[in-house]
């Protein structure tokens, strides 16, 4: 993609230019850093609990791994990982994010002293991590919001060792008939109103909305994956495609 002063990205519905995105990504993630876990509850009635257990259980995290979770913010993939045994990197390029994760991480008794969760500012599409540094990478739900995902995907296999494995866990295209139309009509009229309701901003969450449907079907982010690099790609939808997890491996 070139780096000319024309070029403009989505910004949900809107054309940007990457500048602007990455400013006004910050902007919607500062605003509902303190409710976002409780929005998740209420989005999604909680099922992203459920979702999230999911794709722990398909990175399979081991005791002693170095796990770089991008995108991490509140650490609710973090938390679940660092559980196993493993030593997880929390990285996000939002520190309003960040401050709301390390605050939940003392809390649960979790501390950067032992090395099992480390918070870090970060923009994925250029960590300032040495190659080869992780045994695995993870983003849920973050991947859409990056400026350019092409940059942050080959990044993400850059920093990861061979034999490495990548996980992401996105919203994406339903596939279910009957299901597609209500999602539709919901992420539309309601969300926003919810996200006035209990973080007294609809614009934010009328911009997540805007962003799933603007994030590329299965098949096509699939083709990026490898396009980025990673070998024996994979795609799980759940719920018909609600949300999906892709992965691959680094060889």
């Amino acid at each position: 993609m070139s780096d000319t002063t024309d070029e403009t990205v989505s910004f949900g519905y809107q054309q940007v230019t990457p500048q602007e995105k990455t400013r006004k990504v910050g902007e919607v993630f500062s605003s509902v850093a303190k409710k976002y876990d409780i929005m998740n509850d209420a989005m999604s009635g909680g099922m992203h609990r459920l979702w999230k257990d999911r794709f722990v259980r398909r990175v399979k995290p081991r005791p002693g791994e170095q796990i770089l979770d991008m995108a991490g913010g509140t650490g609710d993939i973090a938390f679940r990982m660092a559980a196993r045994g493993a030593h997880i990197t929390v990285a996000d390029i939002n520190q309003d994010m960040l401050d709301v994760g390390a605050e939940r991480a003392l809390e649960r008794g979790f501390s950067e002293e032992d090395g099992s969760l480390v918070f870090t500012r970060q923009n994925a599409e250029e960590v300032t991590f040495a190659s080869n540094s992780f045994d695995a990478y993870t983003i849920a739900f973050g991947i859409r919001n990056v400026t350019h995902i092409d940059r942050a995907l080959k990044e993400a296999l850059r920093v990861l060792r061979p034999g490495g494995r990548f996980f992401c866990l996105e919203f994406s295209t339903v596939e279910w008939s009957g299901l597609k139309e209500a999602y539709d009509l919901y992420s539309e009229h309601l969300l926003p109103r919810m996200g006035q309701a209990i973080a007294g901003d609809a614009d934010s969450y009328r911009y997540l909305a805007e962003s799933i449907r603007k994030f590329p079907p299965m098949p096509a982010f699939e083709q990026m994956i490898a396009g980025a690099g990673f070998a024996n790609t994979r795609v799980e939808p759940i719920m018909g495609g609600l949300v999906a997890i892709h992965s691959g491996w680094k060889i």
